[in-house]
């Protein structure tokens, strides 16, 4: 299986240059407006990520397209902190570098499910990345100010599908050109950047973790007992039997050893069965629960 490339420097450098909204949504603090793309005004027709059945930027450039495994920097983000499983119907931001920053540069990307159909939907940040859509896929590209070295990343939002698709691949074309006003003599990176899903981990961590979660009519709340052997931040997502996220809470840090947790749940939730996603340190544990008040 593919993997998801995080650079501990280039994570800490992005995580530091994003400013994040409490809807998920971040904006780039700094960037200049200069002249970009002139053919494209920043932004491509679809399909040039390199995926599988598409072209990649070399439809339009000269050269042979080099592996971009560590030139592309891509890091899917909940809140600052890197994820590499998906939970259905989230929010995330989603940051894009160059290593080599180059002086002139552009990219497009995509996110397809292993059927190769679109997986989720892309939101575009003004002035920084804009999103177009083809063949029922979307596509995050540069714009006309975001394609020189001013602009140190390009940032975006995407939304994870309503259901869990399985592993989610990320396809990211990026050019480093020479600066010329023709095709030639620029270098075509491509990458693959797999979100795994969150239910294709459960049965593994279930065992590991001694993972269980209830639910108390008493107090309307979601009891969680489970055992960690490293500290890290929690997060509890519960999601109903169509995919859809109904609730979600950051819990704070769980502590080395046996953890317990009682989460209380909004009044309005309805009875019926649901899925309780635990996060610590993106390590999932999943149980389906039944509430009944």
């Amino acid at each position: 299986m593919k993997k998801i490339y995080i650079l501990p420097i280039a994570a800490s450098i992005l995580i530091g240059a994003l400013s994040f909204q409490k809807s998920g949504d971040f904006k780039i603090e700094k960037y200049f407006a200069i002249n970009g793309h002139t053919k494209f005004s920043g932004g491509v027709a679809g399909g040039k990520t390199g995926a599988p059945g598409e072209q990649n930027c070399t439809a339009c450039h000269t050269g042979t397209p080099q592996d971009g495994t560590t030139e592309n920097n891509l890091t899917v983000l909940s809140g600052v902190t890197p994820i590499t499983a998906y939970v259905p119907g989230t929010t995330y931001s989603v940051a894009l570098m160059m290593t080599s920053s180059p002086a002139k540069k552009g990219f497009q990307a995509t996110a397809l499910t292993s059927s190769g159909v679109m997986a989720g939907t892309f939101t575009g940040t003004a002035g920084n990345t804009a999103i177009n859509t083809a063949s029922s896929k979307s596509y995050a590209n540069h714009t006309a100010t975001s394609n020189t070295n001013a602009t140190s990343l390009w940032g975006w939002s995407w939304t994870a599908p309503s259901l869990d698709m399985g592993d989610i691949t990320f396809y990211v074309a990026t050019n480093k050109t020479n600066s010329s006003t023709t095709t030639a003599g620029d270098v075509i990176y491509l990458s693959q950047h797999v979100i795994t899903s969150t239910l294709g981990l459960v049965e593994q961590t279930d065992n590991q973790s001694n993972f269980t979660v209830g639910y108390s009519q008493e107090n309307n709340s979601v009891v969680l007992s489970f055992t960690t052997l490293s500290v890290g931040e929690m997060l509890l997502n519960l999601v109903d039997m169509n995919g859809r996220s109904v609730f979600h809470s950051e819990l704070g840090t769980a502590q080395i050893g046996q953890n317990n947790q009682s989460i209380a749940l909004p009044s309005d939730l309805k009875n019926g069965i649901y899925i309780a996603n635990f996060f610590v340190n993106n390590k999932a544990m999943s149980a389906k629960i039944m509430i009944q008040k």
